[in-house]
């Protein structure tokens, strides 16, 4: 059974948000899973992107922005505000507003919180509906 697991920082702040997203993308890439970061624009995709780059010295994880094209190199992280293409829909990462629509192949959803309060009405919104259809669900107070 597939599971959403939201995680709830204590700030307000997008960029926390942004940074603990990376360190799930990190930890992710170095367990050997490859994921989708599923944002809600192309401006929001390219914030993630840069951000992965420069988060934490020394670190690398390949990464692309998602235009329908998908890349060679399987292990590569795609960030984008539309459907994952088939191999990258296991993990799904969702720092959209929007809830995912595309789950048939996944078996875990990561959300991101913080306490802003259009964030947390929109998880909790979201929490619901992955109830409704049958995932499993978690909360972590970060």
């Amino acid at each position: 059974m597939a599971n959403a697991s939201f995680y709830i920082l204590p700030s307000r702040s997008t960029p926390a948000r942004y940074l603990y997203a990376c360190k799930l993308i990190e930890k992710a890439y170095r367990l050997g899973q490859f994921c989708y970061v599923y944002t809600d624009s192309q401006q929001q995709s390219q914030q993630l992107d840069d951000l992965l780059w420069s988060f934490r010295k020394g670190s690398f994880i390949p990464h692309q922005v998602y235009n329908d094209t998908v890349p060679e190199f399987e292990q590569t992280v795609l960030i984008g505000d539309q459907a994952a293409p088939e191999n990258w829909q296991k993990l799904i990462i969702n720092l959209s507003t929007q809830y995912p629509d595309f789950l048939t192949e996944t078996t875990r959803v990561l959300e991101i919180l913080d306490d802003n309060d259009a964030v947390k009405q929109a998880g909790r919104q979201r929490f619901r509906q992955y109830k409704k259809d049958g995932l499993e669900t978690t909360s972590t107070q970060v």
